[in-house]
């Protein structure tokens, strides 16, 4: 169960780059009304790692299709 099961980020489809992955969750939180210091706890999550690390963090803090 992720930790924000009422935010879907939808990254298949998507443009694959890191970049733009992290721009579409950071969106999806702050469009749901996250506060800037939970997009910031997750943004330092999912940069503390390899590519991989980043979609597994996704997948944690959200509902990823």
């Amino acid at each position: 169960m992720p930790k924000y099961p009422d935010i879907t980020v939808e990254l298949v489809g998507q443009n694959g780059n890191a970049f733009c992955i992290l721009g579409i969750c950071l969106r999806a939180m702050r469009e749901a009304g996250l506060s800037q210091e939970e997009r910031d706890k997750f943004h330092e999550e999912a940069t503390s790692g390899d590519y991989n690390h980043l979609l597994m963090t996704c997948m944690e803090w959200f509902n990823v299709e």
